[in-house]
């Protein structure tokens, strides 16, 4: 009887060992747990492997970037069909010459907002806002007190007696409003909403202008709707890319500066690279940085009161998140440009530094910025001047080759446009709502099926003619009225026999990506509280700050280039 006995005592010690055992089993986990950086974390914070030999020795798909360019077919440098499109801005006959409308005693002044390109904006609408009121138009001001730091004034940034000969027959322009009763004449100020049309300017603006005689609009950005008459679109063109010119000493050193590109390197690329810690922050992305990175932008974020609470992972989603410096030069490779391809960085603070660039700068090794091929005594100059800096970086990348950039800010905007409209010269906006998986999920794939998806995505994102459907899309970047086609090259194009399904494919990729962007667009008239849903470019990289309409100033001036 005793052995029994035994048999059933010994379950009963064994119990409590197994539970102390299990206890400290899971209080390790926990602690391992908690030490270890969390998946995002992990998936993000990448070493891209170069073109190295070996494999992986579980036997997965390795994750390797090739020396080459690989295989591509199309032209890199060029855009496809371009050649049957050009700008065209003149004015109809309908178009009444300036002499004949304006009316006397009748004054527009302009005070723009922000960095240099959102100020471009303002004073290419300011211009047609003149010529909607028969109103002279006074030489705009230009904001010294934003974000920027700037105290440039119109003239010192662009040539003012071309703006005003060019413009002559289009607006009467004036330097300074004439003395009234021997005295400064200081006019009336009042803002417009924003997307202002035609008839809000008459309904809301006339009627003071004809009592006042004089009147100053403030902080004016994107105060003139997207959709306006032909002609007075085509004024809007022959401002932004004509009338528009730099001083000679901006000319002459951004010219420098392209000539020692090409003396480098037939090609090159230019990079609007936006990463400064406070344009994260309002971003409200997360990069892999861990703690430390949510502490720097998180301080950052409470300078502004009225951001939203922060969702990373949303965001990124969406894509409102700038790509990494890393990631744009994993984008530029798989589309085809091998390590040899010059690039010229335009950027301010980078946050992180040289770690942040290092990736870049492995995958394309011939890295240039302006303080790199000028010497400090050339750029002494301008270099106290922040617009003066970024007019020198925007002539860099208008004669760039190829242009991309990683945000969607005024300056990759402008540029687009620009760009489009001298001759469709390829620029590359990213397709970030598609992109984000597909950098999360790199380590998974080898580099040939990377660099298709890439291809893929990025089908309608090149800056090929037409990629924007009819009706859609903010004019600065997709100036559609003032870009004319070539039909009879085009008919002669089009008869040429293509491949079996590459038109399909093309239309599928096409219909595909028109319904990747969900934004808003801000409403025609102040009047008209109804949002108006999918009314924006089907090609345009996701961003929030597009629609913000902040009540502090230097939250939209941080957003403006």
């Amino acid at each position: 009887m005793a052995v029994p006995r035994r048999r059933q005592q010994y379950p009963r010690r064994l119990i409590p060992a197994i539970s102390a055992v299990s206890a400290a089993i899971l209080l390790l986990f926990v602690f391992i747990s908690f030490l270890a950086p969390s998946p995002i974390d992990r998936d993000q914070l990448h070493h891209t492997i170069m073109d190295n030999e070996g494999g992986d020795s579980n036997g997965g798909p390795v994750f390797r970037v090739p020396n080459s360019g690989g295989v591509h077919h199309r032209d890199l440098w060029s855009s496809e069909n371009a050649r049957f499109y050009c700008g065209c801005s003149n004015a109809s006959t309908k178009f009444a010459e300036a002499a004949a409308v304006t009316q006397h005693n009748r004054y527009l002044a302009i005070a723009t907002s922000g960095g240099l390109n959102q100020q471009r904006t303002g004073i290419t609408d300011a211009v047609v806002a003149a010529r909607i009121l028969n109103a002279t138009l006074v030489v705009p001001k230009l904001d010294a007190k934003s974000f920027w730091k700037d105290a440039s004034n119109f003239s010192e940034i662009f040539n003012v007696d071309w703006f005003v000969s060019y413009l002559a027959k289009d607006v009467k322009i004036i330097k300074e409003l004439p003395l009234r009763r021997g005295q400064l004449w200081k006019p009336y100020t009042m803002r417009v909403p924003r997307k202002c049309n035609e008839r809000c300017y008459i309904n809301r603006l006339l009627p003071v202008l004809l009592k006042k005689h004089a009147v100053q609009l403030t902080k004016f950005d994107y105060r003139l709707s997207n959709r306006l008459g032909t002609d007075l679109q085509k004024l809007r063109c022959r401002v932004n890319y004509h009338a528009l010119k730099f001083t000679d000493p901006i000319l002459e050193m951004g010219a420098k500066l392209v000539q020692r590109m090409r003396m480098r390197s037939n090609h090159y690329i230019a990079l609007h690279l936006r990463f400064e810690p406070d344009m994260l922050a309002f971003s409200g992305c997360y990069y892999g940085g861990g703690d430390k990175e949510r502490r720097d932008l998180g301080k950052i974020r409470r300078r502004w009161k009225t951001l939203h609470k922060s969702n990373p992972d949303r965001e990124r989603r969406q894509g409102r998140c700038p790509l990494t410096p890393e990631e744009v030069g994993l984008l530029l490779r798989a589309l085809g440009y091998d390590r040899q391809t010059h690039i010229y960085v335009a950027s301010g603070e980078v946050y992180g530094g040289e770690e942040t660039l290092a990736p870049l700068k492995a995958l394309f090794p011939n890295f240039y910025s302006k303080d790199t091929i000028a010497s400090p005594d050339e750029l002494e100059p301008f270099s106290a001047f922040s617009s003066r800096m970024a007019a020198l970086d925007f002539m860099v990348c208008d004669e760039s080759d190829v242009f991309v950039t990683n945000n969607n800010g005024n300056m990759a905007k402008i540029l687009a446009g620009r760009r489009r409209y001298f001759g469709h010269k390829p620029t590359i906006r990213p397709n970030a709502k598609k992109l984000y998986k597909l950098f999360l999920s790199r380590d998974n794939m080898t580099w040939e099926e990377f660099a298709s998806r890439i291809r893929t995505f990025q089908k309608g994102f090149m800056g090929e003619p037409k990629e924007v459907r009819p009706g859609r899309g903010v004019f600065h970047e997709n100036p559609a009225s003032c870009i004319c086609e070539d039909s009879e090259a085009k008919r002669k194009m089009d008869s040429v026999p293509q491949e079996p399904g590459k038109i399909k494919r093309d239309a599928d990729v096409a219909f595909e990506d028109q319904n990747t962007n969900d934004d808003l667009e801000w409403s025609e008239d102040e009047d008209d509280l109804t949002s108006q849903q999918g009314n924006t470019l089907y090609n345009e990289t996701s961003s929030e700050y597009d629609n913000l309409s902040s009540e502090e100033p230097e939250l939209d001036d941080l957003l403006s280039d």
